[in-house]
């Protein structure tokens, strides 16, 4: 799909999201032929012309500057991850970052990883792909050193793989929080051709995918709850911090933790007896190259 085309979905969508009295407009006259807003009620609460705002959402305004997206966007009362994804896919191409050729990890960041042998922990890249791990993040969700480089993708794994699909119960906030972060990478590299492939093979494979791909969603992984049915030790609760790497802002340290003493603790003390691959204790951290791309 063409930045043209995307920004004008992402506007209709967010449009549609909203009704005249959720803003403190009234219902207007007619019967509307769509939900949500009209073109002319979201122009008149960003303080822009109609036709301006028409040629926005159809991407024929070419440079618009910062105040006047803001505009829009605070008309739509968008998150802050979906603002910056509007000013992302309203930036000409010219001025967009290139994805780099190779994703590396440091070695602080392996050792980290292994000096983390209570909490799963894992880095993951652009388009989600996973980079390095530690065993116990092998115990829970799959044994990553055992794939093929090209399977070792967050997304790929949550939407496709079955025995990974299963860990979640709670498939929808799973399978949305997924998609939006793809949506985010989306919007930084659109000329990303593995990031449109993953896309495409996502769409083709995933009717949640698609769903929520069509939604619109948009949203950066922070920090919150996941709930997992693990084949071994049942369901339980684990936190999660997603923390944003300052000297490589495309790649995240996502850490999973259990209240000391819970059942969830428990858990992952009996998974840490466990690797995935052959049923023995899990060793040191498995082989770690970059992931090309």
């Amino acid at each position: 799909m063409t930045r043209r085309a995307d920004l004008n979905d992402f506007l209709r969508t967010c449009r549609a999201r909203l009704a005249p009295r959720d803003v403190g407009l009234p219902p207007g006259p007619g019967q509307r032929r769509v939900p949500g807003l009209r073109r002319e009620e979201l122009a008149l609460l960003a303080g822009i012309s109609v036709d301006y705002y028409i040629r926005l959402e159809q991407g024929r305004c070419g440079t618009v500057s910062e105040g006047v997206l803001d505009a829009v966007a605070s008309a739509l009362r968008l998150t802050d991850d979906e603002r910056a994804y509007l000013h992302q896919l309203a930036k000409p191409t010219r001025t967009r970052v290139r994805a780099p050729r190779a994703q590396t990890v440091r070695a602080g960041l392996h050792q980290l990883l292994n000096a983390l042998p209570a909490s799963p922990a894992f880095v993951f890249g652009r388009r989600m792909d996973i980079l390095a791990w530690n065993p116990l993040a092998c115990a829970l969700i799959t044994d990553f050193a055992a794939l093929p480089v090209r399977r070792r993708n967050l997304a790929r794994l949550i939407l496709l793989d079955e025995n990974v699909r299963r860990l979640y119960p709670n498939r929808e906030q799973v399978v949305s929080d997924t998609v939006g972060h793809l949506r985010i990478d989306a919007g930084r590299y659109p000329d990303d051709p593995e990031l449109t492939s993953l896309i495409g093979e996502l769409s083709m494979h995933s009717e949640e995918f698609r769903r929520h791909w069509a939604m619109h969603t948009v949203k950066s992984k922070t920090h919150g709850v996941k709930q997992f049915r693990h084949p071994l030790v049942g369901e339980f609760v684990l936190a999660y911090e997603t923390l944003h790497l300052p000297d490589a802002p495309d790649q995240l340290l996502n850490v999973y933790t259990a209240e000391p003493g819970s059942p969830a603790d428990d858990n992952l003390k009996i998974l840490a007896t466990w690797h995935p691959g052959n049923g023995q204790q899990a060793g040191g951290l498995p082989g770690l190259t970059p992931a090309e791309g």
